[in-house]
């Protein structure tokens, strides 16, 4: 757990400077520079650099210049109110208006809307930096956060709930460490850093933990079913499902008595599938329900192996970061998948990469536009036409679905939800804000929920870990927004958002395929290594082997339908699909696709040419892939071209990559890849 931050400042220069400051008149450039300056002398900054003649040395100052090109290509120049190379943008306003009144929220508004504009003019070699901060000066700051700094939307930083920071806030410890960080280490404040490591290490617990099972004789698929049971249930402690620190408690009690162990983690399960008294912990719990805690078959433990449970209920869950956390549990509990535990991860910022264009900007498009709707109305004092308007989006939001039909453990998908809970978050503010909070269309269940979030995956364990990472991200968000889970039971519902299931082919039946002698022909599994003899390095073990089928009837397998369609097909070049997959699996989909994806497109343009379908035919607005980067060589382009080229339905490349560095989610091997949306 953390501990509890240090101050920067004393109370009583905090209670100097906010007495100072407070109920102050007069214009921004009057007075925001000294009140930064001040700001910074209290939280032990330095204060900003006497600017210089030549603009490139001018990294920290007031009255940055920018050069603004317009789209008739004329140029505009502004100035930057207070610029930090490397850190943020600040643009401030002293607007004596009432805090979050109507007149209020528009100059905020404004001047993000400028520091925006202002942060898209700086030169590129300069970079982006991760915030734009908006001060009313001597009374708010608001911060707002790209950390990928890949030209991406800035949103509130933490949280919708929680950007803006009044005069009174930078009493509290934890405020006035955000801003110093803000002002020296920004990319510290980047969640995904923490998150990360916490979510390293409690992989690599799970994992010791699902090796000792293992040698201790217990299957790997009960192993794995029994530590997603425990892991939801330290989550659901540490967010509050359950008594704060009860199931950690309960771990170390059943230290000292282990032989009761299994019996008594099943009467806790059996207690969170239905709800009601749970005499283990002796008080009443949720139900949970979902699935997730049906067919309870709990596992006994040593001692040893109930302290290694106890270090992972240690970790703070509430910061495991559901982006990663997915493939990392995935590799923990497949002892084949075991040894990448320390390679690489896909980086949540690659994810974003592509998430965004896909779907958040076009999303946040539209929110824009709902925005000058509802203002045009209020200004003319029409508040229930623009609520209505408000209203209208936010239903919309909760009607969009998202689909990756490959969607493994539910990386892209998490990335997506989290993203549409922070505009859901700010359409909510403003809602709020029009109607004096009386809205509550969250309270009544009408939110951005894990089930428009959709998922096919071949891997049946892979697609159990989706369902998990899509819920803790849900249930985490709404702990961050509320600071406590006030939901209706049951907590988990069991939506059937993800599939198991092949996303290109459906078949009648399908057999073993035997080989002239009449013996099952089997393939190396793809996924088991062993450690060379010769060098040490891991290679295939070859004895791991899958049987090859041959299908009978096969078809085109349905998508179901969605607004978006994102995701990270499989990466197997067309030279390498029958080693890969098998001769009969290969047959399949060669013939259901025969005269629209040619034999020499790589595996991926299946899944590019049947998203393309689903825009083109009008069944989805937009979809982005993650391909291999010889997308631009003939045989790839070959699926490309009768999409783009049609006469009657053409599709419009949007945003592309070519070529980007990128993480094999199988290996941890570095790539070279491309996007297309």
């Amino acid at each position: 757990m953390f501990d509890a931050p240090a101050a920067v400042a004393t109370p009583e220069a905090v209670d100097t400077f906010i007495a100072r400051w407070k109920g102050t008149t007069g214009t921004e450039k009057a007075n925001y520079q000294l009140f930064l300056s001040e700001l910074c002398a209290l939280l032990a900054l330095p204060t900003p650099d006497p600017a210089s003649k030549d603009n490139s040395e001018n990294a920290y100052t007031f009255e940055r210049r920018v050069d603004i090109q317009n789209p008739d290509g004329s140029e505009n120049r502004g100035f930057i109110d207070l610029y930090k190379r490397g850190a943020f943008v600040l643009e401030a306003k002293q607007t004596g208006k009432g805090l979050e009144t109507k007149g209020w929220d528009k100059a905020m508004q404004a001047a993000y809307n400028q520091a925006d504009q202002y942060v898209r003019a700086l030169p590129a070699n300069e970079g982006r930096p991760p915030f734009i901060v908006v001060t009313d000066v001597g009374r708010t700051l608001a911060l707002y956060s790209e950390f990928s700094r890949s030209g991406g939307t800035y949103v509130p930083f933490p949280d919708p709930r929680n950007y803006r920071i009044k005069l009174e806030d930078l009493r509290q410890p934890e405020v006035q460490q955000r801003l110093k960080a803000l002002w020296e280490a920004p990319d510290t404040l980047d969640p995904s850093q923490y998150a990360a490591r916490v979510t390293r290490e409690v992989s690599a617990t799970l994992a010791q933990l699902a090796k000792a099972l293992e040698a201790d004789g217990y299957e790997v698929d009960r192993v794995a079913h029994f530590l997603k049971r425990c892991l939801f249930t330290m989550f659901s402690e540490d967010v509050e499902l359950l008594p704060k620190n009860s199931f950690t408690d309960f771990l170390t009690r059943m230290k000292e008595t282990p032989e009761h162990f299994a019996d008594a983690i099943g009467s806790l399960w059996e207690s969170m599938n239905s709800g009601g008294f749970s005499g283990v912990l002796t008080a009443k719990v949720m139900r949970f329900n979902g699935g997730l805690f049906k067919g309870i078959d709990p596992i006994p433990l040593t001692p040893e192996q109930i302290q290694l449970l106890i270090d992972a209920a240690k970790a703070d869950w509430r910061f495991v970061e559901p982006a990663i956390f997915g493939t990392l549990l995935e590799r923990a509990l497949d002892p084949r998948e075991r040894h990448k535990l320390g390679a690489h991860y896909t980086p949540r910022a690659y994810v974003e990469r592509l998430v965004m264009p896909t779907l958040i900007e076009p999303l946040r498009r539209e929110w824009a536009t709902a925005q000058v709707v509802a203002e045009t109305h209020n200004q003319k004092g029409k508040t229930d036409k623009a609520l209505e308007s408000l209203r209208a989006f936010h239903h919309k939001l909760c009607q969009v679905r998202v689909l990756d039909p490959a969607c493994g453990s539910a990386n892209f998908l998490y990335v997506a939800l989290e993203h549409m809970k922070r505009l859901e978050g700010e359409v909510l503010n403003l809602i709020a804000d029009l109607s004096g909070g009386q809205d509550s269309l969250e309270a009544e269940g009408f939110t951005v929920s894990p089930q428009q979030f959709l998922g096919m995956e071949i891997n049946p364990r892979a697609a159990v870990i989706a369902e998990i990472v899509l819920w803790i991200g849900y249930l985490q968000w709404h702990y961050r927004i509320n600071g406590k889970l006030d939901l209706p039971e049951p907590i988990l519902k069991d939506f059937h958002n993800i599939e198991n299931r092949d996303a290109l082919i459906e078949f009648e039946r399908r057999e073993p395929l035997l080989d002239d002698n009449g013996q099952e022909v089997t393939i190396w599994d793809g996924i088991s290594m062993k450690k060379s003899p010769a060098t040490g390095e891991l290679i295939p073990d070859e004895t791991a082997r899958t049987t090859v089928y041959r299908y009978h009837n096969p078809k085109r397998a349905e998508w179901p339908e969605a607004d978006y369609i994102v995701g990270n097909p499989p990466f197997i070049g067309a030279s390498t699909m029958r080693r890969a997959l098998g001769d009969g699996y290969v047959d399949a989909v060669r013939q259901v696709f025969k005269g629209t994806v040619p034999e020499s497109a790589d595996f991926v343009m299946y899944w590019w040419h049947i998203a393309a379908d689903a825009v083109r035919n009008g069944h989805a607005q937009q979809f982005g892939f993650i391909t291999t980067n010889s997308l631009r060589q003939t045989f790839n382009r070959r699926v490309l071209e009768p999409h783009l080229n049609d006469a009657k339905k053409p599709l419009s490349l949007t945003f592309a990559i070519p070529d980007h560095p990128w993480v094999d989610g199988n290996d941890g091997a570095a790539v070279r890849i491309a996007m297309t949306v």
